[in-house]
């Protein structure tokens, strides 16, 4: 195995060796006190990795859709000030409403 795949595995396994499921620094893991046992223990950790991580991205693009959704009322409201700044100047939507319907330009 090449040092890259090594280092980007997230593993304390030697360079030149085959990484096995002992290499792997599962202590690290959420709740986990002790490496797995046997192949069901492995899965059971590794559901529990993923799930975690898919409540992680869950939560991130909650937040992100908020955030997006925040910016578009602030959006709507500069909008509507602008627009109300606007008809008080005489130049807004009602003004040039109001001088189409006469005749003025």
């Amino acid at each position: 195995m090449s040092s890259a795949n090594s280092s980007s595995s997230g593993t304390n396994a030697p360079v030149d060796s085959e990484v096995t499921p002992t290499d792997i620094d599962l202590k690290k893991g959420p709740g986990s006190a002790q490496e797995p046992k046997n192949v069901q223990e492995l899965t059971n950790y590794i559901q529990s990795m993923l799930q975690q991580m898919q409540d992680r991205f869950q939560t991130m693009s909650d937040q992100i859709i908020s955030r997006i959704d925040d910016m578009g009322a602030r959006i709507d409201d500069l909008e509507h000030n602008i627009n109300d700044l606007m008809v008080q100047a005489g130049q807004g939507e009602h003004a040039q409403q109001q001088s189409a319907s006469t005749g003025e330009k």
